[in-house]
């Protein structure tokens, strides 16, 4: 992303006047003040560039949440991404940002799952939580505020994060900007809406097992899975999913989410453990050329799924630009053994989100029934009662041996190049928790089955959007790294991003407003 043109200050300034008086009055009589100039400058650029303007008076912080606001107003019922508005705790926010933050008035949304801003709910996407309202703020979201971000609102996911589509009785369905009968992803599929339709240029995502990358590369857009503990989840814990889970960002732009890394990374006082600290600064490893890489290509699904054309398209494109950079590409396949060691994983979410269930249970002095979850995530709850000290212990251990397998292989290679999944993008409908158990598990074969290795191992994984379909929709790549090594696929992804910018491809919805 560049800066914006000579313009800006020009069209800010022409609707300043308007936004000062923002805070009383509707969010449609705000919208309607908005010149087509500034909605375009907001548009035109990343995270890292509204700072910029910002730094240098161009526009101010309550300038860039009105805008935010305003493209809420204008998009949000065509595509259901943000599910909660915080307009007025923005606002009054304002006057505490630390102007000196490195993306002071920068405006951000929380994904509505897994973190708590005090003073507001985080339903998780369930009934059974829509009433509760957070105590204390989440560490990464204390993080966040440092950095100077502006939270005005929460995106949606559906409960407990457990599908890769963004449906839900509380909510509702989320829609693709590219297009309206395809799903955004999940579990993070507002959050890749929202970033997709030009709301916000970041937004914060999580992921269990592709909840950052599906939504990512269903909607065109970066998004890294973050090594395991690069990234805080306390104060409540250490750990999501017994390891599998952390959280990050999805983004338009590499340096976005290599900003936003650098921001929130770190050791968290009282956790259990973290991984290595980088070497330096993420930003900073975007300015260097990555050395000649070995780069391992697996197109076989390990888990056996037949894997669709569009993936194959998407990976072969990958393949020929890395190869025109000078990297070395080897195919190959994944060990049979990573097929023994995922097979055990299952206790690992089923309890995780079960713990939640039981807390708030006692909680509310009942336990609940299906009018308060989802089919699905209710016969969960109950099955995981069932679920022994021992079963689970051994999914623990499955996915450390599995740990230790995906190690040895990438001693090898410093790349792990694949599809994000053997699916191609799929439909709104395609996925749903109103289902029978075992009728869902049979619909989510052969979905996860490359997302999920990098949740088991811990290690980094991206998504970049480097290939679009017959219909026009994005087909996301992925790119894994050894343990730790955020660095080396932040260096190829600026690479990629350089040699095959994507900042020309947008979705329709904001393309016509950048345009306009």
């Amino acid at each position: 992303m560049t800066d914006a043109p000579d313009t800006t200050r020009r069209e800010f300034i022409r609707t300043g006047a308007m936004l000062a008086g923002a805070a009383l009055m509707p969010p449609g009589a705000v919208a309607a003040g908005i010149s087509r100039g500034a909605m375009r400058d907001y548009l035109s650029q990343d995270a890292t560039g509204l700072a910029a303007l910002l730094k240098r008076g161009e526009v101010s912080a309550a300038e860039l949440l009105e805008l935010a606001i305003a493209r809420t107003e204008a998009v949000n019922p065509a595509i259901n991404a943000i599910c909660r508005k915080h307009y007025e705790a923005a606002r009054a926010a304002l006057k505490s940002i630390d102007p000196r933050a490195p993306l002071a008035g920068v405006p951000f949304l929380l994904k509505d799952l897994g973190v708590q801003l005090k003073g507001t709910v985080t339903s998780n996407g369930s009934r059974f939580f829509a009433d509760r309202v957070a105590t204390h703020t989440s560490t990464v979201v204390q993080r966040y505020q440092a950095a100077g971000l502006n939270i005005f609102g929460k995106t949606a996911s559906p409960e407990f994060g457990m599908l890769p589509n963004t449906i839900s009785t509380l909510w509702g369905r989320t829609l693709n900007p590219w297009n309206p009968e395809y799903s955004a992803g999940g579990s993070s599929g507002g959050a890749a809406a929202a970033v997709a339709a030009g709301i916000v240029p970041v937004a914060h995502a999580t992921d269990g097992g592709g909840s950052i990358r599906f939504p990512a590369a269903l909607c065109g857009l970066v998004g890294l899975k973050p090594t395991r503990a690069r990234t805080p989840l306390g104060p409540d814990k250490s750990e999501g999913w017994a390891g599998l889970s952390c959280g990050h960002v999805v983004s338009r732009s590499v340096r976005d989410t290599a900003l936003l890394l650098d921001l929130t990374q770190g050791p968290e006082p009282g956790a259990a453990y973290w991984p290595p600290a980088p070497a330096g600064r993420y930003v900073s490893e975007l300015e260097r050329e990555p050395a000649r890489l070995r780069i391992a290509v697996v197109t076989q699904s390990p888990l056996g799924s037949a894997v669709h054309q569009d993936c194959l398209d998407a990976v072969r494109k990958a393949v020929d630009l890395c190869r025109s950079l000078g990297h070395e590409l080897h195919e190959t396949v994944l060990p049979e053994s990573f097929v023994r060691y995922a097979d055990n994983v299952g206790p690992l979410p089923l309890v995780g989100a079960s713990l939640q269930i039981r807390d708030r249970a006692r909680e509310l002095g009942r336990e609940p029934g299906a009018e308060d979850l989802e089919p699905v995530v209710l016969a969960v709850y109950h099955q995981s009662a069932r679920i022994g000290a021992v079963d689970y212990e051994a999914a623990r251990q499955a996915i450390q041996r599995l740990g230790f397998a995906m190690s040895r292989f990438m001693q090898d290679f410093d790349v792990l190049l694949m599809p994000v999944s053997p699916r191609p993008p799929w439909k709104v409908g395609d996925f749903t928790l109103d289902l029978p158990l075992d009728k869902f598990l049979a619909s989510m074969t052969g979905c996860s089955d490359f997302t999920v290795l990098y949740n088991c191992t811990g290690q980094p994984a991206i998504t970049l959007p480097l290939h679009w379909n017959a219909a026009g929709m994005p087909v996301g790549t992925m790119f894994g790294a050894r343990y730790g090594d955020e660095a080396t696929l932040l260096r190829l992804a600026a690479q990629l991003e350089r040699v095959a910018p994507w900042g020309g491809h947008m979705s329709p919805l904001f393309a016509e407003a950048l345009q306009g």
